[in-house]
């Protein structure tokens, strides 16, 4: 019998090679006011903005800019609109990675509201939103957060004392997704490398999530087989299309699957640290996905009531060990072996690069949440996973 599931609702997605070519006429059918939301130079620098400008300019639509080169505060929200709350503004597009993305979602969302988007954010606002917005479209740059797929803005105040807060609501998944894999041929190697660690760390989570369904599995277990295919190709040849489509493909799925099943330790642990120190996030999921799930199957083999779970870990270790024959425990340890050999392949940093010393893990480990990971994790055996990639 399958398990009864609830599915969130997905954009208009048009995926390709190519795709972005068809954006103007999209961005035409909305008006002739368009707000564009970039990061400071990866699509601004590229062919591909030239002719969306030069087109845009040959329908008559008139383009107002917004530059994003970091991940969104509440004060950038907040200014964004406040400059634009009177130009009539048609449509919101955002081309870049997952900050972009996210930015242009709380702007779309805020644009024609009174007051700050603080008030609406999950746990330190007062409000809920209504869900009205001003219509979106996202096109990502990068393979990693899966934000075009989702129905939350992450707006983050980094500060000891900070907060990594969503934005959320149904309708503010984006009306329409455009996922390209040509734009991000020109992705750097080490952003390459934490944004595919974020998506496959997405997709590993919403699998082994204890709120996973039939649906999300099946989408889950495809994306990671793109990421066993081109995770590691699309770092070490970036003009590789084939594998930028995988991975593109790959983050697109994650974003589904983690809105739909939730996501686990290494994104509890992630978001807390986000909000104390100015760190990539997909380079702290990167760091930490080989010890965490190392961790993870280890309290499941102890506790003796984690074979459901464990099995999981067997189905991922038959895709990367491609091997008949052995036994779970060997396809469980090969996956562990597998993610422990591509923290180093890709270079991911240690936490302490970033600033984080021992006396911040406890506090860290206080904050977050990991509710829906398949082993139950102490604060102690968190502050264990943080310690050993210090």
């Amino acid at each position: 019998m399958v398990k009864p599931f609830n599915f969130a609702k997905l954009p208009l997605i048009y995926f390709g090679s190519g795709k972005i070519s068809g954006l103007p006429g999209i961005i035409s059918n909305f008006g002739k006011s368009m707000l564009l939301v970039t990061g400071a130079r990866s699509f601004a620098d590229s062919p591909a903005a030239a002719s969306l400008s030069g087109e845009m300019k040959s329908r008559g639509v008139d383009i107002h800019r917004v530059v994003v080169d970091r991940e969104p505060s509440p004060e950038l929200i907040d200014d964004t609109v406040r400059r634009f709350s009177g130009r009539d503004i048609d449509v919101v597009v955002s081309i870049g990675g997952g900050s972009v993305i996210d930015a242009g979602k709380a702007i779309s969302a805020m644009l024609g509201k009174s007051g700050s988007v603080m008030e609406y954010l999950e746990v330190v606002g007062n409000k809920e939103h209504p869900g009205t917005k001003v219509p979106f479209i996202a096109v990502p740059t990068t393979s990693g957060t899966g934000s075009e797929a989702t129905k939350n803005a992450v707006i983050s105040r980094v500060a000891k004392k900070g907060f990594k807060r969503s934005l959320r609501h149904d309708n503010l998944v984006p009306d329409i997704a455009i996922v390209d894999p040509e734009l991000t041929l020109s992705c750097p190697p080490e952003i390459t490398a934490a944004a595919g660690m974020d998506c496959f760390t997405q997709l590993t989570e919403s699998y082994l999530s204890t709120k996973a369904n039939a649906y999300t599995d099946a989408l889950a277990l495809q994306g990671i087989r793109s990421v066993n295919r081109s995770l590691i190709r699309s770092f070490t040849h970036g003009g590789d299309i084939d594998a930028r489509s995988d991975m593109s493909f790959a983050a697109l799925t994650s974003g589904i699957c983690l809105a739909n099943a939730g996501l686990g330790a290494v994104h509890g642990l992630a978001g807390t640290i986000g909000a104390m120190f100015n760190i990539p996030h997909g380079a702290v999921c990167g760091t930490l996905m080989a010890v965490a799930n190392r961790v993870n199957v280890r309290e499941l083999r102890r506790t003796g009531n984690g074979d459901a779970a464990l099995k999981k870990y067997a189905a991922l270790g038959r895709i990367f060990s491609d091997t008949s024959g052995k036994k779970d425990d060997y396809h469980i340890d090969f996956f562990i072996d597998y993610l422990t050999a591509a923290t180093y392949q890709l270079h991911l940093a240690e936490l302490s690069r970033f600033g984080l010393i021992h006396d911040d893990l406890q506090v860290i480990c206080s904050q977050s949440d990991v509710k829906n990971n398949p082993a139950e994790l102490s604060a102690g055996i968190l502050s264990e996973i943080l310690a050993r990639r210090l």
